[in-house]
């Protein structure tokens, strides 16, 4: 199982530049789809974390020259990080002869050393493409399959465990090989015990404004270094920062970013919880289902969505704010977890600030109906396909030379 939007974002990815990145986390599914590709389109695919398939690129030009009529796949290319200036130059070549589209489609396990090196190399040669966990319009089709995927998260060998046992231990490996593997290779000595504090205190105190103070108190170092960590995770797309909107009300509007941990099951694994009835008495039950939430929408989001919350020293606030490139103007949305959702006062006021032309209140139900004027309570499915509905049009798909 894998994001299937994700096929045709390639397709058309790849009409458009030379090369595509795939970036994502480990385990989310990158591989599969690119290989899922590969057998769509006869392309060359190399797994670059196997050293015989390294080996195959001690000349990397002579090499890929050989498959200059074909797409060829790279996995895990930031193990080759000096094959970038190579492709680069077959690039430029395959320009100047009419091959300008659908050459080279890169695959990372994180954002941060993928974009650095491809950015000093491929730049206006490459289009990024993220690939994130599993939405509810992926995979879940019904109100129990929302929960399941909520409490597991959307990495799809978490989210199809035959028990929740199994699948909390899967995340707990997960954390741990991230913290004892991976983190390792990006820059310098982090230490997995100290990172993997900070990622449960984030964990604890999700959806809230980011104190950098306070997490360095607590941890023991320098307030810079938690900077730093936090964005480490945030490059290896582990953790948003979602920015405070900003706009001209005469309004004291806050500043700090506030800090979710991106995939709802790394939250419960975290905080150690195992199930649905651990989860529903946890403290951060409101917090975690806003940030699935939150998630899911930027998910299936049309690309260059604008992704914002608003609060004010007043008491004005609005969970997220969504602008969408020739949407319907501002999105308030507001989140909750009950069955029977109200508006506060906050929210009111922040639409009189902001004077929105959609407002929501999404909860877990699926009725949709009028909260108030101009507000609507609509279940997290609906909100969802409506969103996704908005999508631009992304032109015409690739295919490869010579396909109908």
């Amino acid at each position: 199982m894998f994001p299937r939007h994700a096929l045709q974002t390639i397709e058309h990815a790849l009409a458009r530049q030379a090369s595509v990145a795939l970036i994502g986390p480990r385990q989310v599914g990158k591989t599969t789809l690119a290989l899922t590709i590969a057998e769509q389109t006869s392309a060359l695919y190399l797994d670059l974390e196997l050293p015989q398939e390294r080996a195959k690129l001690a000349d990397p030009a002579l090499f890929l020259a050989a498959y200059e009529d074909r797409l060829v796949i790279l996995d895990e290319i930031h193990r080759v990080p000096e094959l970038f200036q190579t492709l680069r130059g077959l690039i430029d070549q395959g320009r100047r002869v009419g091959r300008r589209t659908g050459r080279y489609l890169v695959l990372g396990s994180a954002s941060m050393d993928l974009l650095r090196q491809s950015g000093e190399s491929l730049a206006g040669r490459i289009e990024y493409v993220d690939l994130a966990p599993l939405d509810c319009l992926e995979a879940a089709p019904d109100r129990a399959a929302v929960d399941r995927l909520w409490l597991r998260g959307g990495f799809p060998d978490s989210l199809l465990a035959a028990s929740d046992a199994d699948s909390l231990i899967w995340r707990r490996n997960f954390v741990r090989t991230y913290l004892e593997r991976d983190v390792p290779q990006f820059g310098p000595r982090i230490p997995a015990e100290t990172l993997g504090r900070l990622w449960t205190m984030l964990a604890h105190n999700q959806g809230t404004l980011l104190n950098a103070a306070r997490l360095a108190a607590g941890l023991g170092i320098s307030s810079p270094t938690v900077a730093t960590y936090i964005d480490l995770l945030t490059d290896l797309l582990l953790v948003r920062r979602l920015p405070p909107f900003f706009a001209n009300t005469g309004k004291r509007l806050v500043k700090s970013p506030k800090v979710y941990v991106r995939d709802s099951g790394l939250v419960h694994a975290l905080l150690g919880i195992a199930d649905h009835n651990a989860l529903s008495g946890h403290p951060v039950v409101g917090a975690s289902w806003e940030g699935f939430v939150i998630e899911n929408l930027l998910a299936v989001a049309p690309p260059r969505t604008r992704a914002t919350f608003y609060r004010t020293a007043a008491g004005a606030e609005v969970d997220l704010l969504l602008e969408v490139p020739g949407g319907p103007g501002l999105w308030a949305i507001e989140i909750k977890r009950a069955l029977t959702p109200r508006v506060e006062k906050g929210f009111h006021s922040a639409r009189a600030d902001l004077a929105p032309t959609r407002s929501w209140v999404i909860y877990p139900g699926e009725d949709r109906f009028p909260l108030a004027a101009g507000v609507e309570a609509i279940g997290l499915r609906a909100a969802l396909t409506e969103l996704a509905a908005t999508a631009d049009p992304q032109g015409a798909p690739w295919r490869p030379e010579g396909a109908r």
